[in-house]
């Protein structure tokens, strides 16, 4: 039961050249900095990632970006990484872009082993008539376009409503950031972070957390864990000292 790992490097370091990977965080808040910072420094590439975001140019996954080390991207919103843009409109790039709320539930069905779900999101349009480029050519040219997705009627409320299927997610790895968690894989997430690490912990087959702080099994209130340990594989104690940036600053004028 004991899931403790020495450090992040050994924590990643079967990770192998063209693994998929779920990423927590959102935006900058709750990155795995410590996992994502280990995984780069391993040389491993091809990876194809499924997290919110991509991070920034010099931060994050934008990391591993700027060194081509990701071959494909599942995400939601990537406004903040030029680097991104270009890759993905110069065909060095495939993207997937997701719906936010569909995104996550795509994670937490992978991990509730549920393998797929009707929504309303996206119908009506290109998510799901498709035609979604997926990848560009070197000229310019769509190479990969996102295909067509079943549409099915369900009665709701008395009426006949249609939804769109979406099929779930689950990932080789999952690297996540959590503010506690103890030697069996309990975590407790910090406010915004909560909003996609346990998700993406669900969707992992091997889940890594890296944990500021590292507590005994029973210190934490079972009522204030956000995730059980059986979706955790490996911990890694990080402290508090890790990396935190804020993705865009903004400030009020003195009165």
């Amino acid at each position: 039961m004991d899931k403790l790992v020495d450090s992040a490097a050994a924590a990643v370091a079967d990770i192998p050249a063209g693994a998929s990977l779920a990423v927590g965080g959102f935006g900058l808040c709750g990155i795995p900095v410590e996992l994502i910072t280990a995984l780069h420094a391993s040389g491993v590439g091809e990876l194809r990632v499924v997290s919110n975001n991509c991070g920034v140019a010099d931060f994050g996954l934008g990391v591993l970006l700027a060194d081509h080390r990701i071959a494909r991207m599942t995400s939601s919103y990537v406004g903040e990484n030029k680097e991104f843009a270009r890759q993905f409109s110069a065909g060095e790039l495939e993207v997937e872009l997701v719906p936010q709320g569909t995104l996550a539930e795509r994670l937490r069905a992978g991990g509730a082993g549920i393998p797929a779900f009707y929504t309303a999101t996206g119908l009506g349009t290109q998510v799901a008539e498709g035609g979604v480029p997926l990848r560009y050519g070197l000229d310019g040219a769509v190479l990969i376009a996102s295909p067509a997705k079943e549409v099915r009627a369900f009665a709701v409320g008395g009426r006949r409503e249609q939804f769109v299927l979406e099929h779930a997610i689950t990932c080789d790895y999952a690297l996540v950031h959590a503010a506690a968690g103890d030697r069996h894989g309990n975590l407790v997430f910090s406010r915004s972070a909560r909003n996609f690490n346990p998700l993406c912990a669900m969707a992992g087959r091997v889940t890594i957390a890296e944990v500021e702080d590292l507590v005994e099994p029973g210190e934490l209130d079972p009522d204030q864990v956000h995730l059980p340990g059986v979706f955790v594989q490996r911990v890694v104690h990080v402290g508090r000292d890790v990396d935190k940036r804020i993705e865009r600053r903004t400030v009020r004028a003195r009165e």
